[in-house]
């Protein structure tokens, strides 16, 4: 992470944690984890477009599936992401 450009802003009902990645790091972050203490934190993934094919590949078949059921599922594709939208295209 680089230091000046990570900030964090709290209010009443709302807290924003902005993290910027060091000069040296490259790639998207697909996970991040959260907690009031190191022993209590929580998992949450970003959207991409692989994380969202692996949330509705086990929503929708959560137990080992057949592979006409896998062929039959739906293509997902995360086409844009922005602060206050996320566009999804589904085949």
């Amino acid at each position: 992470l680089l230091s000046p450009e990570s900030s964090v802003s709290v209010s009443a009902h709302n807290a924003v944690v902005r993290l910027a990645k060091a000069p040296g790091s490259t790639g998207l972050w697909d996970k991040f984890s959260f907690g009031p203490e190191p022993s209590a934190l929580q998992e949450r993934l970003f959207v991409s477009e692989e994380n969202v094919d692996g949330f509705l590949g086990t929503a929708s078949c959560p137990s080992p599936c057949s592979q006409s059921a896998l062929e039959s599922q739906p293509l997902i594709e995360v086409l844009d992401v922005t602060e206050d939208r996320i566009q999804i295209r589904v085949e």
